[in-house]
């Protein structure tokens, strides 16, 4: 991924193995457009609840669906709206800062985020009318 490119994307990892061994996908360096601070993952989220209404200021993230599926919806701050679905481990999608996002999980949903900084609750937008301004 090109690191100037601060649009939301969706972005392949490596896939390594095959049916009779299993599989192992790879986010190194040069698939992920920031350097991870911090690794944190989702699950057991009951499928009629939908996550995230928050934005971040400087914060960047990767989500990635390690099992089940998840709707990604993200807006940028420029109006621009975009849908993802993770269902399989080798695909993530980048989340680029001052991006509002919402998820929805099925009942078998696991969550990783690789985040580009250290938790920091000053960092999120909670207020979508602040979000707009």
């Amino acid at each position: 991924m090109n690191q100037t490119d601060k649009k939301p994307a969706l972005i392949h990892f490596s896939k390594i193995g095959d049916s009779s061994t299993g599989y192992i996908s790879i986010a190194e360096k040069e698939k992920l457009p920031f350097v991870p601070k911090r690794i944190y993952w989702t699950y057991f989220t009951p499928e009629d609840v939908v996550r995230g209404f928050h934005s971040h200021h400087n914060l960047e993230q990767v989500l990635v669906a390690m099992a089940g599926k998840i709707t990604l919806n993200i807006e940028t701050n420029d109006g621009e709206s975009y849908e993802f679905i993770l269902d399989s481990p080798e695909k993530g999608v980048f989340i680029p800062k001052q991006c509002w996002r919402t998820m929805k999980y099925s009942h078998n949903a696991v969550q990783m985020c690789i985040a580009s900084m250290e938790y920091d609750e000053s960092d999120y937008i909670r207020d979508y009318p602040l979000f707009k301004k």
